[in-house]
Order: C-alpha cells, then sequence, then structure tokens
C-alpha cells in the first residue's frame, strides 16, 4: 500500500512543510525504526529489525500492544500507524514519545485487531518543527494461540492399552493455529512435548520440533511409570503466542517383563552406554544396525551435573524389589571418593537424584574368609580406578562390584539395599592389575561368571573364567594371573581406545564384547570374533 504524504505527516500537509511551516531539521538517525513485540518483556530497547511489507514481523499478544521504536536526532517522534488489511485512509493510531536514553523515543499501540496487517512511520521532533518520516514499516498482528490435540492407537485416552509401561508407544500430535475472520495467522511454528514440565523456551529449545506441512508431529515416546501418566505439549505459533495440550491415559504393568542383564530401557536387549561429542550419555541397543540411541541421559544428569565424560558407568543387574527388570548405573566420576547409585525406576529417564553407595568396613582376603583390612584400605572410592558390575552372586539381580585399585583386584559383594555393599574381598594383593583394562561380561547360560580384560601394552585380550560351583559359590582364583586365559589379539588401545561388554546382545548364551575405534566408531563382536562396524558414534 502506498502512503500518501499528508498521511506520513499525521495530517499536517506537504504544502504546510514546502512553505517552510514546519521545516523539517530534525533528522530520524537510523535508515529505519524498528518494530518490537512486548509480549514476554521484551521492550522498545529490545526491538525486532524493521521488515518490509513482503516480509512483515508478526507480533503476538501483549498486554499494551506493540512497541514502536525509533532512534532520533531531537526531543522527540511522532507515529503514525495505518491499518493495511482494510486499507482505510486515516490512521488508526497517532501519538508521541519523548526520546529518552540513546536517543531512542518508544511508544505502545493498544487496540489493534487481530490477522490485520499495520504500516508505521514515524517523524522526529524538535520543538515546533518536524522531520521528513522515517521509511514504511510493517507488522501483523497475531494474538491468537495455537492449539494442539493428541491421538494414540498403542495408548488411548480411552479404551484399552496395546502395550506396556516401559514400552514404546506412538503419539500423534495434530496443531493448528486458528485463522481470525477477516484476518490471517502467522502459522505453526514448531511444537515441545515431554513427561514433565516442559519450563521456559521456545523454537530455538534444543526438544523443539517443526512440524510436517499438515502440521502434525508424530513421537515414539516410551512410557515410564504404569497408571495414569500425563504428555504435556506446547504449541509455538510464529508471532511468539503459546498454546499447550495435555494428553491423559492409563499404561498398563507388564506382569511378564522382558528380563536380560545389561538392559538398561525395557527392551529385553542388552545395552551399550557411551558419551556423546557433548558429554550425554547414549544408549544404544546390543541388536542395533547402526548407532542410533535408543535414549540420551543428559549431561546435567550425569554424577558431576555437566557431562559423562571422565565418568566410569557399570551396569549389570537390578534390585527386584525397587522396579522392573531393568539395570540400574553405578558411576563414578574419575579421582572421586563418591560412588553413586541411579535406580532406574523410570526405564532409562533416570529423571530422579542419585544416591551415594557406602564402603564397607569389613574385608575378606582371597579364599573370603574374614580378616583385617590391608594398611592402605580406602575408607572410600577414590583409589578405584576402574569399576565393573560383574553380575549377581546369588538369587537375586543385584550385582556384585569388582574394582582395580592400586593395581589390585577388589570384590564388593553381598550388597543390601542401595547397592550397600557388606563385604570387600581383596581378589589379589600384588599390584599386577595395574596395566588391564577390566571388562565384565555378565553370566552365560550356565549362570557362570567370568572377567575379561585387555593388556593395554600388548592389545591381548583375556578372558578368566569365574566358574559356579556346586554350592553355589564362585571360584575366583583364575584371577590371580592377569597374564593367563588369552582368547584374541590386535585390540590395541591406539586402535580401539574403549572396550566394553553388554552381555548377550546377540542371544546365542554367550556374552559379546564392543570396541569403539580410533575415530569413534562402534564395533560390536559375537563373542570376541565377527566384528560387525555399526557407524559412528555421535
Amino acid at each position: 500500500m502506498t502512503l500518501s504524504r499528508a498521511r506520513r505527516l499525521g495530517g499536517v500537509t506537504a504544502a504546510a512543510v514546502a512553505a517552510g511551516l514546519l521545516a523539517p531539521t530534525a533528522a530520524v538517525a537510523d535508515t529505519a525504526p524498528a518494530v518490537a513485540d512486548t509480549k514476554q518483556g521484551v521492550d522498545s530497547y529490545h526491538a525486532k529489525a524493521c521488515d518490509s511489507v513482503a516480509d512483515p514481523t508478526w507480533i503476538g499478544r501483549s498486554v499494551l500492544g506493540p512497541a514502536l521504536n525509533v532512534k532520533v536526532t531531537g526531543t522527540g517522534a511522532r507515529f503514525g500507524v495505518w491499518d493495511v488489511t482494510t486499507g482505510a485512509e486515516d490512521p488508526v493510531f497517532t501519538g508521541e514519545a519523548q526520546a529518552g536514553f540513546n536517543q531512542l523515543a518508544a511508544l505502545n499501540v493498544p487496540g489493534l485487531l487481530d490477522g490485520h496487517s499495520y504500516a508505521w512511520h514515524a517523524w522526529a521532533l524538535q520543538g515546533t518543527q518536524t522531520s521528513a518520516p522515517s521509511a514504511d514499516c510493517h507488522f501483523t498482528v497475531d494474538t491468537t494461540s495455537p492449539t494442539a490435540t493428541v491421538t494414540s492407537t498403542d495408548f488411548p485416552s480411552s479404551g484399552t492399552a496395546t502395550k506396556f509401561a516401559g514400552q514404546v508407544g506412538t503419539f500423534v500430535i495434530k496443531t493448528t493455529d486458528p485463522v481470525p475472520a477477516g484476518g490471517e495467522s502467522s502459522g505453526v511454528a514448531c511444537v515441545r512435548y515431554g513427561w514433565g514440565d516442559l519450563g521456559i523456551g521456545g523454537c530455538d529449545s534444543p526438544d523443539a520440533v517443526v512440524p510436517e506441512d499438515d502440521g502434525t508431529v508424530t513421537a515414539s515416546l516410551r512410557v515410564l511409570n504404569w497408571g495414569t501418566n500425563n504428555l504435556n505439549v506446547q504449541v509455538i505459533d510464529n508471532a511468539g503466542n503459546v498454546g499447550g495440550a495435555g494428553y491423559t491415559f492409563y499404561a498398563p504393568w507388564n506382569q511378564n517383563p522382558p528380563k536380560a542383564l545389561g538392559d538398561v530401557d525395557g527392551d529385553g536387549v542388552p545395552d551399550v552406554l557411551l558419551p556423546d561429542a557433548a558429554g550425554n550419555l547414549q544408549i544404544i541397543s546390543g541388536n542395533s544396525g547402526d548407532t542410533t540411541p535408543s535414549a540420551v541421559i543428559k549431561g546435567g544428569q550425569s554424577p558431576n551435573q555437566s557431562s559423562w565424560n571422565n565418568v566410569q558407568v557399570a551396569h549389570r543387574g537390578w534390585d527386584a524389589n525397587a522396579h522392573a527388570p531393568v539395570d540400574d548405573l553405578l558411576m563414578h566420576p574419575s579421582g572421586s571418593p563418591a560412588l553413586y547409585l541411579y535406580n532406574n525406576v523410570d526405564y532409562a529417564s533416570f529423571t530422579r537424584l542419585p544416591s551415594m553407595i557406602g564402603r564397607p568396613s569389613s574385608c575378606q582376603d582371597a579364599a573370603g574368609t574374614a580378616t583385617a583390612c590391608p594398611a592402605g584400605y580406602a575408607t572410600d572410592w577414590h583409589k578405584a580406578d576402574q569399576i565393573a558390575l560383574i553380575g549377581p552372586l546369588d538369587s537375586r539381580m543385584v550385582s556384585s562390584l569388582v574394582t582395580v585399585e592400586d593395581g589390585n583386584l577388589w570384590l564388593f559383594a553381598n550388597p543390601g539395599m542401595s547397592y550397600r555393599m557388606r563385604t570387600a574381598r581383596q581378589l589379589t594383593a600384588d599390584g599386577s592389575w595395574a596395566g588391564y583394562d577390566v571388562i565384565a561380561p555378565g553370566p552365560d547360560s550356565a549362570g557362570n561368571l567370568a572377567l575379561w580384560a585387555r593388556e593395554r601394552a600388548t592389545g591381548d585380550l583375556h578372558a578368566y573364567p569365574i566358574a559356579k560351583k556346586a554350592d553355589g559359590t564362585f571360584d575366583f582364583s583364575a584371577l590371580a594371573n592377569p597374564k593367563a586365559d588369552v582368547v584374541a589379539s590386535g585390540f590395541t588401545v591406539d586402535k580401539y581406545p574403549t572396550l566394553g561388554s553388554s552381555g548377550d546382545a546377540d542371544g546365542d548364551g554367550k556374552p559379546d564384547l564392543w570396541a569403539v575405534t580410533a575415530d569413534r566408531h562402534l564395533v560390536m563382536y559375537s563373542g570376541w570374533t565377527d566384528a560387525n562396524d555399526l557407524g559412528p558414534l555421535a
């Protein structure tokens, strides 16, 4: 729309200017003023850049109305606003504002219509003198919040669910941005969704998702709790208006859930846990065809509340009295006196705070006989260079812990509630385990345990049997000599900086090795042979 000179001067004619009655001696300093949306505390000092008529700024709902802002040379500014949608000749708003800090003059425009487009400009004022007008600015008002509906055939809001708590369900989020009569809407910009409080965030939030062209977002989410669940949805339009929806449904308890030592996310398959480049902890299924994680635990949820790098994570077993059959996590930041426990009560979301595990005050010798703790026995966990959960030593599913301290192997066993280990058993005393990376593969199908280790100097892989005896106890004597029981070679530190095992990932009844290459590829093995490169890690 082309604005006439009379409208540009807010009722003062161009002839008056030409006659010298209103000489334009005060000038607008900026080449273009700016338009600001006062919604959510945005004021004239944080105004958005002025857009052209072809791509006008969208301004959302605000208490005072849009804030108009110009920088002037002079004492103030006069503003005029026209309704482009109706094409009315007269301005729908005129007003003046004094120049303040940094020569900014600003005011708010109330009463504008939802869905209408507007043009405005300003003149600088100096006493009785008025400048030439600024260039036109354009914006469109959208004060209506977008809406959303949620449906799911897996977990319907009414009726019977086809899946159980702990399983992944599909939720379809359908968004709309209502169009006011005689106007237009800004359109949905993004959607955020989650189980808890979504907090404050916009479309630049990491969890924001752009809908498909039809306004649909399809979310695959693991349902964390049995019973009543609430999925919260936030919809944001291009004007910054926020709408929301809640979806309530019932997830039944699975009375026969999958059980697999090494499984963290509840799908019955042992998982690989590795940090990504940003310090988040990735959960990758052991039978996956690639490195796409099934879940990601943010770095802020680590024991140091920043990153999972330099945090040893062990998992192999669970407390059956506390939650469903999924692995708990034991975590030890390098050099820390504390050992932490994450009870996996929410299928790998780990939304609760971790607890700390104490250290036993009583010791046993290699044969399991009670004895005085040796000189230098630490009362905390700062000497634990490595930790590994080897598997349960009794009929329960709570695993016992092996550590490497001062080059010796220690077994912390007889775990009570919350993994409170009651006994500390020194398995070796000659310091010969200092050059080895220990790996706990878990039990085989017959219930026998093992400890694997990579000799860092040679790259040899060792597999030490921990056989289950007739009386139900285990024979740890094979751990006395770390140089014995070589089963493979070539696993050098340079080629494979990290080795581990999550248990029987391929379902053949025997534990499997995994490795991370120097260029951060994840390689899965059947046992310790038949390498399968799953591709690069994030």
